[in-house]
Parts: structure tokens; sequence; C-alpha cells
């Protein structure tokens, strides 16, 4: 009897690795039927609504997405002219306060769409012949391409890199629009390495470049003398100059003397909020430094003497526009996270960097002030030449 009971729990038993595994594909099983649940919810109400496969009536031409308010600058040139071109286009964003649902436009429709996943719902179920966007990770995160898309278009937001993205950014886009010729082989390069079909390419400058300088010739920003400003404006991630350096470099701008401003990447009030009101804490309003958070590219910059940045394509629009010296963090890029990392060389962005700035070492952090000045001052060959050999 006890040797039956004993061989009955024997049965019974399951060791812990077993009884992980059997947990996990439990905990499968529901997650994917929950979610299949949802969708079939999500498919129904919209066909309810007069929805299910859009039809042809409904279809639109032109879409163009933007999923922060921050790209206006990039989208307001495009929208402008296609309302010079008398071209119908909806303007679809996840911002509800983006400065285009101020426009007043004739074939420009501008419509907020919701945030998050209200918005990507939305997005999954467009009906339109060319989406544009300057949204990476079509087809990887909750962005799915939908089926009645015909073409995703792709343009870059700022002249930096077509590598400079998160893994797999661009992979799913069916055409990509370049600021620069060099970015195409980067572009074919990945599209060789991963065995993925050929996109259609077109390098056509940058629109917010173009609006920048012609603003920068409208308004006139004499720099004062009495006391100058540093501008810090990094990238965002764990190899940024804000996540390498923190404290330290603010400290070290803050003891020079300069009135300091740190612009923080958008990106990071997302994904590094806690070390931003880390830092935000420790150097408030009023001690120095003044945080800013504005979308407008533009204002800043134009009063600054000096900008220190990372990787960031911020260089380009500081040298290419104001003409003034930049100072960056001299390899403090860590690829492992983004498309950079499939190549064995240094990404071609960074054979710009020198003739439009000054790098800097991290011994220099402690000189911070003989730094700013040599710059400022424009004595430093790679400043003088800086914009004119580019």
């Amino acid at each position: 009897m006890v040797l039956g009971g004993l061989a009955g729990n024997a049965a019974a038993y399951i060791d812990p690795g077993t009884g992980s595994m059997l947990f996990t594909l439990v905990i499968g099983l529901l997650s994917a039927g929950y979610f299949f649940m949802r969708k079939l919810v999500i498919r129904m109400k919209f066909a309810a609504s007069g929805g299910g496969k859009a039809r042809q009536s409904e279809r639109m031409s032109y879409v163009i997405f933007s999923d922060d308010k921050r790209y206006w600058n990039v989208f307001k040139p495009v929208c402008d002219e296609f309302e010079r071109r008398g071209i119908d286009v909806a303007y679809w964003t996840a911002s509800a306060d983006d400065p285009a649902l101020e426009e007043s436009y004739e074939h420009v429709s501008c419509e907020f769409v919701g945030e998050g996943n209200k918005g990507f719902a939305r997005l999954n179920m467009m009906a339109s012949d060319v989406c544009l966007a300057t949204t990476p990770g079509l087809g990887v995160y909750q962005w799915k391409r939908s089926k009645e898309v015909s073409t995703y278009v792709h343009v870059l937001h700022s002249v930096d890199t077509a590598a400079g993205y998160r893994m797999f950014g661009l992979d799913y886009y069916d055409a990509v629009l370049l600021p620069g010729a060099f970015m195409e082989d980067e572009i074919r390069a990945l599209e060789e390495m991963r065995g993925i079909a050929r996109k259609d390419v077109a390098v056509v400058g940058c629109t917010y470049l173009d609006s920048m300088a012609a603003r920068a010739k409208e308004e006139s920003h004499e720099l004062g003398s009495d006391e100058r400003t540093v501008l810090l404006a990094p990238s965002w991630g764990s190899s940024a100059i804000l996540s390498v350096y923190g404290e330290r470099i603010i400290r070290a701008l803050v003891e020079t003397g300069y009135h300091v401003i740190v612009r923080p990447h958008p990106q990071s009030m997302t994904s590094e909020r806690e070390m931003i009101d880390r830092l935000m804490v420790a150097y408030p309003a009023g001690s120095g430094v003044e945080w800013n958070f504005d979308t407008d590219n533009f204002a800043v910059p134009s009063r600054t003497d000096v900008t220190i940045t990372d990787f960031s394509g911020i260089i380009y629009d500081y040298a290419l526009v104001f003409d003034r010296p930049v100072i960056y963090a001299e390899g403090s890029f860590d690829p492992a996270e983004y498309d950079a990392a499939w190549f064995d060389e240094p990404l071609r962005k960074f054979e710009h960097f020198p003739f439009m700035g000054i790098p800097l070492k991290e011994d220099q952090l402690d000189h911070m002030r003989e730094v700013l000045d040599s710059a400022a001052d424009e004595k430093s060959p790679a400043v003088v030449f800086g914009r004119r050999a580019w």
C-alpha cells in the first residue's frame, strides 16, 4: 500500500525544468489566444463601422505619417509643395499638438490619429498608394505593413547616415529618400548582407536644412561678447555623451563660466527619462544650466557660440547652417545596437566630422574653458575651414 502510494506520487512528480517549460507553454497559448481574440474584436468593430477591406473610393493617393511633432520641420516643406502643386495628401500625426494641425491648407488634410498603439492600429489598416514617413522599424515593431498600401517610402530626418537606426530600421520599406549619395552605399551593403529586396532610392537633399538656411539669412543673431553660451546637444542611447559622461561633462561646462544650455535628444525623454530627471535635479534651472526641450531646431543653436555633441546629426545642422564651431566627443559611438554593427569599417559620416568640428577627448574635460575659448575664437583650423571644406 505504501509502495503503491510512493509509486503514484513518483508518477505525478514533474521535475522543475519540465514544469517551467510547461508553464511557459501554457502562458504562450493563453497570450496567443488573447491577442487573437483582441484582433478579431477590432476587425469586427472596424467592419461594423463601414470598414473592412477598404473600398476604392476610400483609398488615398498619398499619406504622410509623423510619429512626433518634432518632425514637422522635415514635413512642412513637403506639405507646402503638395499644396503648391494642388495635389491632395493626408497628413497623419501621433502628436495632438503637432504644428501641422494649425495650418490652413486646401489640399493637405492634417489629422491627429492617436498616440502609441491607437495610432499604429490606424496605420495598420491604412489604404494608400504611397505612405511617406520618418519612422524606422516598419514591420519590426508595432507598425506593420498594411496590405492596402502599395509603397512605403522612408525619408531620413537628418543629414547623418542610413545605418544609424536601431537594427533592421529600414529593411521593410520599399523606397528611401536620402540627403546624401554616400548613404545609398550603406543601404545596398545592408541589402546584400541580409539578402533582402533592393529598395528604390533617390538623393533629394534635406528639406529642413533648406528652410533653416533661408531662415538664417532672414534673421540676424549677433552673439554678445559679455557672456558666451555653449550648447550641449547629445544624441541618445548608451554611447551618447550624457550616458557616457553624465554629470561630469555638465559640471565641467558650468565651471567654465559659460552660459550652458542642455538640449537632450527628444527620444531621451522616453527611453532615458530617469537619467534626465536625475541630471535636472543635480543641475536645476538657476544653477548655470538652462534645460531646453523645444521642437524648434533653430532658435537655441542660433544664439550659442559653440556646440558640443557626440555622434548626433546636429553637427551638420550647426556647422552648415550657422557656420559656427562644433566640438564632438571622439570615439563615444558603440555600433552594437545599430545597423552600423554590420559594417567592419566606421560609418562614412565619421570621415566628415573632422572637416566640420573639433574632437573632444576625455582628458580635456578638466580643461573645458580652454577648449571652448579656443573653439569660440576660431583658433582651430578645423573650425576655420570646416564649412568651406565641406
